[in-house]
């Protein structure tokens, strides 16, 4: 029969009645030293049981927490994914003539946050503002930066402008959360190496910092070949995910050094993002919170069910709307979608709201 663990007051009263037995006397008074002692004993006891219950949870990685994940992680994967340094570029302006030397530092919090970078080469100032390569000196995706961002020179430097504008930054992920690593590590379980096949592929390229989603596709070029597309639902989020031309050559030189030598053809490429549009009518809570519900529920939808070449279907629309939260009833004109192309992958568009 299945085992419960007993509350803390059935284990008192066992416990009292186990004294009682054994003495054989009558009921313990409330306030005795006998009922304090058994009552104390019974409290350690069901501690050892919570601890048993807790313990039990962390043998298994669907159900263990950070430090035990982290071990399952170490034995069946190697370890978490780590945190990696966002790099790029910034423009420098002052004298011209004047070097920057490399290592200046410049101040993460024009960002709000303590990040700091520093620059990897030595540059001389010309007319107009120079470019100079950056990396941040702290992983994590707060180093990432859009174009166009201020960052301030930490220690002025005669000659040059106190402030750097951000041509490029990025690149910089978090440590692997604790739902990525486990999601991995029983895929892994589940789908033991089997010297290169489709499973592999997708297990070898979400092993990449960055990569949550990855789907392979064998003889999609000929017989012998395999593609692989994957997505970036973290670091790429203002891009609908979709990779850049540098992530997919980080993805492809990982995939070399582990991939087997004999295959044919091997191409990694980005999905290509086929936006689809949704007109909502009807809604009796058309306000903000439930618009904001809405898209959260139908971006989830689609971070479930969407893929290359996956057709995305009227019912999976309407039953992302009607699970969010404030929604009641709607009228919905999406019709089922079909991808343009093995390749294409679907992404939010616009949502249109009407009465």
């Amino acid at each position: 029969m299945p085992w419960t663990t007993p509350t803390l007051r059935k284990v008192r009263e066992l416990n009292r009645d186990y004294v009682t037995a054994n003495l054989r006397t009558g009921a313990i008074l409330p306030n005795s030293a006998l009922r304090v002692v058994a009552d104390a004993v019974a409290g350690l006891a069901h501690l050892v049981l919570l601890y048993i219950d807790w313990l039990a949870r962390q043998f298994l990685p669907d159900t263990s927490e950070t430090e035990w994940l982290d071990r399952h992680g170490r034995l069946w994967l190697g370890g978490r994914k780590s945190a990696t340094f966002s790099a790029g570029v910034v423009k420098l302006t002052g004298t011209n003539g004047v070097v920057a030397p490399a290592g200046t530092r410049m101040g993460g919090l024009a960002l709000g946050n303590p990040i700091e970078f520093e620059t990897t080469e030595e540059i001389t100032i010309g007319d107009e503002p120079t470019p100079v390569a950056i990396i941040a000196l702290d992983p994590g995706s707060a180093g990432n930066c859009e174009a166009g961002t201020t960052l301030n020179i930490s220690v002025a430097i005669s000659g040059v402008d106190a402030t750097a504008t951000v041509v490029s930054l990025d690149g910089g992920t978090d440590v692997e959360s604790d739902d990525d690593l486990r999601s991995r590590v029983l895929l892994r379980i589940q789908e033991p190496p089997m010297g290169g096949d489709k499973t592999d592929y997708k297990q070898w390229t979400l092993a990449v910092p960055g990569v949550t989603r990855a789907w392979p596709f064998p003889n999609e070029m000929g017989i012998g070949t395999v593609t692989v597309r994957f997505m970036m639902d973290n670091l790429r989020a203002s891009s609908n995910a979709i990779p850049e031309p540098e992530d997919i050559g980080r993805v492809r030189n990982y995939l070399d050094t582990v991939r087997p030598v004999t295959v044919k053809d091997f191409f990694v490429e980005a999905p290509i993002p086929q936006p689809i549009d949704i007109a909502i009518s009807g809604l009796v809570s058309d306000d903000a919170d439930t618009r904001a519900a809405i898209e959260a529920s139908l971006r989830k939808m689609l971070l479930l069910r969407a893929m290359p070449g996956q057709t995305i279907y009227r019912s999976w629309v309407d039953e992302a709307i009607s699970q969010a939260v404030g929604e009641d009833h709607h009228e919905n004109t999406f019709e089922t979608v079909e991808m343009a192309s093995p390749g294409h992958i679907a992404v939010l568009g616009t949502i249109e709201y009407s009465a």
